[in-house]
């Protein structure tokens, strides 16, 4: 498993989220996951190791604690590979949003058409 498919999990994307504003307890995080996700303490350690597995997050021993951590490199790796992705949707939703508005156009130029023609009596002429 990759670092972003280990985020795939909504669990697992919570203890990032919680790891950005700093850096956290296992225990800390376990009962976060406890309350949001109703999750045991072994399945959170189970998460948590998948993380550091992947290299998203690190961590040390501190007395009988470990603290927990994000890995600022693997995150900034991952977010290149987002602005990477954005950039190639970006320019295609832009292309998208080019034809519509020509669509919407041409679909309001015909509607003047017609309804010219229909005040005009060129439209009945044409029935």
């Amino acid at each position: 498993m990759d670092a972003l498919e280990s985020i795939g999990d909504p669990v697992r994307r919570r203890f990032v989220e919680l790891l950005a504003r700093g850096e956290l307890p296992a225990g800390s995080l376990a009962e976060r996951a406890a309350v949001e996700f109703g999750i045991s303490q072994p399945a959170a350690s189970r998460h948590l190791r998948v993380l550091r597995e992947t290299g998203l997050v690190t961590s040390r021993v501190e007395g009988k604690q470990r603290i927990y951590s994000l890995d600022r490199d693997r995150i900034e790796a991952a977010a290149v590979w987002f602005d990477e992705v954005r950039g190639f949707w970006s320019q295609r939703l832009d292309a998208l949003e080019t034809e519509l508005a020509r669509g919407v156009r041409r679909a309001a130029a015909a509607d003047a058409v017609a309804v010219a023609e229909t005040t005009t009596g060129r439209g009945r002429e044409a029935s």
